[in-house]
């Protein structure tokens, strides 16, 4: 029994000095800033372009705070992260990491100091990104505005905020490489899927996650829940009574509008806004690539009878209604702007198309309802107004119940109440 118990003890020693050897990972010496002009002034508005396509400024722009200066506060099932500041400041941000570190840190998800960065930083996507789109962003980082921003402590408990502990969930979970191209697809497809996979990690929102906070590998695009919204699956899945065409595609990742579908609100807003920095190649490429993982274009034909479906529900508003409390309360706070005859409309989107009315789950609906949609999110220079202290919880509930009623042939939602409490509850609680 002696022997048995040294022998376990042994292993447990070796194994512990193995997974310390797997996590060590060797501080890349510190640099001086460099001067910001012996970057090419090419290089840096390449950068640029891909640092806004890969909507860096999103998570690492705190709310009132300096551009790039990280403190935005990221909520997870294991406690908050915050992000970190990536200006160039030698001491509380990426001033005195060279290109090696820096590109180290995009690949293999490891800081400059040999530390293991957490997956909220999706190096796991990054490391499909190419030596020479790293170097770009490298230089436009290192010409931003240095920013003095010691990093925030986030609340992730012990033992989970050891960061060692991440070389398990890499073993698990990460493979390091750059992106290979798939020899049966276009070169437009590629760019598609090298884009999405890569710098702008669609997958990081869209994938549902596992228990350790992993995308599920098996199931690309599915769908999931994103701060308090819920990004919908991108592939035949979608719940969208009119399919996403390639076209449909192009026009709302690069405006944030689709005539078919409505506007990109929530944390979908400023994914149009990125993209339009990227040529207009690039959007259509995604949109090509996208357009394949929902198979668009074996359900097209479906697009004209969906909208023929919605165009008979919204001629003329209220009428043979008259008895319905719920129809002449919709017609008093929507109608005015959410009726159209003849046509969809940018400007007034239909909401039998719109995908909020028509996912499983009502939390979309609620939260524009509720917060509404400014002019920087939507269509320039049009919005719609929050009801949150105008309406009830009940009235928001009537015309949710009511639009699943009459714009749908879906069963209704079950959780209306619930639902909007909750919603209200984690709006105050991040304001």
């Amino acid at each position: 029994m002696k022997r048995l118990l040294l022998g376990i003890a042994g292993l447990v020693v070796l194994g512990a000095l193995g997974f310390g050897l797997l996590a060590f990972r060797p501080a890349i010496s510190p640099i001086s800033p460099p001067a910001p002009d012996s970057f090419a002034p090419e290089l840096v508005a390449k950068g640029e372009a891909l640092a806004a396509g890969g909507f860096c400024t999103e998570c690492h722009t705190a709310k009132g705070g300096q551009k790039f200066a990280g403190g935005y506060p990221m909520h997870t099932p294991f406690g908050v992260l915050y992000s970190t500041n990536i200006t160039p400041d030698p001491e509380t941000g990426i001033g005195a990491w060279s290109e090696a570190a820096f590109a180290r840190s995009m690949h293999e998800g490891v800081a400059r100091d040999g530390s293991l960065l957490f997956p909220a930083f999706p190096f796991d996507h990054f490391t499909k990104l190419s030596d020479d789109d790293v170097q770009a962003l490298y230089a436009y980082f290192m010409t931003r505005p240095p920013v003095r921003a010691p990093a925030q402590a986030g609340t992730i408990p012990f033992p989970l905020n050891i960061r060692y502990l991440q070389a398990g969930w890499k073993l698990l979970f990460f493979r390091a490489g750059r992106f290979n191209p798939d020899p049966n697809k276009s070169a437009e497809w590629n760019r598609g899927a090298y884009l999405a996979e890569g710098l702008s990690h669609c997958g990081a929102c869209h994938t549902p996650r596992n228990l350790l906070g992993a995308e599920e590998s098996g199931e690309p695009y599915a769908g999931a829940v994103v701060d308090n919204w819920i990004a919908p699956s991108l592939t035949a899945a979608n719940p969208s009574p009119a399919p996403w065409t390639e076209d449909e595609l192009q026009r709302y990742l690069g405006s944030g509008v689709s005539v078919l579908h409505g506007i990109a609100a929530g944390p979908m807003s400023p994914v149009p806004h990125g993209l339009s920095a990227l040529p207009e190649s690039d959007v259509r490429a995604i949109a090509t690539y996208f357009a394949d993982v929902d198979h668009a274009a074996e359900r097209a034909a479906l697009v004209g009878p969906a909208v023929a479906r919605a165009m008979s529900y919204a001629a003329a508003p209220g009428a043979g209604q008259e008895s319905d409390p719920d129809a002449r309360f919709y017609t008093a706070a929507c109608a005015s702007c959410h009726y159209n005859s003849g046509a969809p409309l940018a400007v007034r989107p239909d909401l039998a198309l719109n995908s909020a009315v028509n996912l499983p789950d009502p939390t979309n609906l609620i939260q524009v309802m509720l917060s509404g949609v400014t002019a920087a999110q939507g269509i320039p220079g049009v919005v719609m107004p929050g009801f949150a202290h105008a309406f009830s919880d009940a009235d928001i509930a009537r015309i949710a119940a009511y639009l699943r009623r009459t714009r749908t042939n879906l069963p209704p939602w079950t959780d209306l109440d619930a639902k909007i409490a909750t919603i209200r509850q984690q709006a105050s609680a991040t304001q």
